[in-house]
């Protein structure tokens, strides 16, 4: 037979009733918070994968706002090619202009003032910053003007480095381009060689930019095209080759005849017109030639004047070298304005798979969470019912006492 003391009765009976009540506040407290897991006690699987979820949605809400400062930046950048695109665009048809057969060196001098109002505004657009006052096209050196106009020409002052921000758990993009990508590191005649009439030249000879026709046989090396006229008896014009890299003779005694195509060693272009005696053509390899080069080089040409002969000749040669390296120049910003586009396209759809995880991730944590109200109320008034029945159970335990049965 087992005796229990009052004592003991009572502090039973005050643990249930604590307990019943520790119940009730948990089941009440999920039912004001909204939340199933109070404590990592209360489901310490569940609670350890919400803190691994929380985490995971944390990370990507910073990836979000990094997409947004990529994307605010890229736009930038994109905007300022867009300007540079129709500048060029804008070079271009006064270019076209300038070679009208009825424009005076008076009309051309107007201009040569357009350009070199479009040569300031270029410096303007390679100078751009972003909303941080960070320069776009400096490279790295976020702080140091990167186009600076001096005596001898337009000089970079950044560098070559790519700012870059994590937009992702494992990918960086870049918010921005060096500006020698951009403005400078351009191939000049058709990106292979450069022709050109020489500045001495007195006839009527006009050169094109020229093509490969072997691209095995190029050699890489400059040449000069002279050629000899000789009145008499019969007007004959020859012309010689020779390759001014190594001095060798590559052909001489040529005849000429206007339009016809010249080739050797892999390169071909032809000279329309009539060169006179001693008239020389070069050809040289492609180098790197900035736009602000071509412009200024185009404003050279159209300052000079160009009424008769040579004139009009020089400044035909002069306008389809500018139109040439123009067109180089324009597609060289083409080709940085896809790149940049293919960048904001990665952030965009970054960020829609993003905004995708951001819901998936709320998602997993209302599971883990959230509390089921239909079951936590059925839970609440059941543990009222046992709260009741401790806190009776009490009552009538307590007033038993073996005096009432004497």
């Amino acid at each position: 037979m087992i005796r229990l003391s009052t004592n003991t009765i009572h502090d039973k009976a005050v643990t249930s009733i604590l307990q019943q009540q520790e119940k009730l506040l948990n089941v009440q407290q999920q039912v004001s918070t909204g939340r199933r897991i109070l404590t990592p006690a209360d489901d310490p699987v569940a609670a350890a994968r919400a803190l691994e979820i929380m985490q995971a949605a944390t990370l990507n809400t910073q990836y979000s706002e990094n997409r947004n400062i990529a994307a605010t930046n890229l736009g930038v950048v994109e905007s300022t090619l867009d300007g540079v695109t129709r500048l060029i665009q804008n070079v271009q048809t006064a270019t076209v202009n300038a070679g009208n057969a009825t424009f005076t060196d008076s009309d051309r001098q107007s201009i040569v003032t357009e350009l070199r109002g479009r040569f300031e505004e270029l410096i303007g657009l390679a100078n751009t910053t972003d909303a941080t006052g960070q320069y776009l096209f400096s490279g790295y050196k976020g702080d140091t003007i990167p186009f600076v106009k001096t005596a001898t020409g337009v000089v970079y002052n950044g560098d070559q480095g790519e700012r870059k921000i994590q937009i992702g758990a494992s990918r960086q993009i870049s918010t921005g381009e060096p500006g020698t990508d951009v403005f400078e590191r351009i191939k000049n005649g058709n990106g292979v060689f450069v022709t050109a009439a020489n500045s001495g030249n007195v006839g009527a000879g006009v050169i094109d930019v020229g093509s490969v026709t072997a691209p095995a046989s190029l050699t890489g090396n400059n040449y000069e095209i002279t050629f000899t006229v000789t009145p008499l008896p019969v007007k004959t014009t020859t012309y010689e080759i020779v390759n001014t890299t190594t001095a060798a003779v590559v052909s001489t005694g040529n005849s000429y005849t206007s339009g016809d195509a010249i080739t050797f060693d892999g390169l071909q272009f032809s000279i329309n017109g009539e060169p006179s005696d001693t008239d020389r053509f070069t050809v040289t390899a492609s180098s790197n030639e900035s736009i602000f080069k071509t412009i200024d080089d185009l404003i050279k040409v159209l300052s000079q004047p160009s009424t008769g002969q040579p004139g009009g000749t020089r400044l035909i040669n002069g306008l389809n070298t500018a139109f040439q390296n123009l067109e180089n120049d324009l597609n060289q910003v083409l080709t940085a304005r896809a790149t940049i586009g293919s960048r904001l396209q990665e952030v965009d759809t970054l960020q829609n798979i993003g905004e995708d995880s951001a819901i998936q991730f709320q998602q997993n944590l209302s599971e883990l969470q959230d509390v089921d109200y239909a079951k936590a109320i059925s839970e609440l008034n059941q543990q009222q019912v046992f709260l009741e029945a401790a806190q009776k159970s009490y009552v009538t335990v307590t007033s038993l006492s073996l005096f009432d049965f004497i």
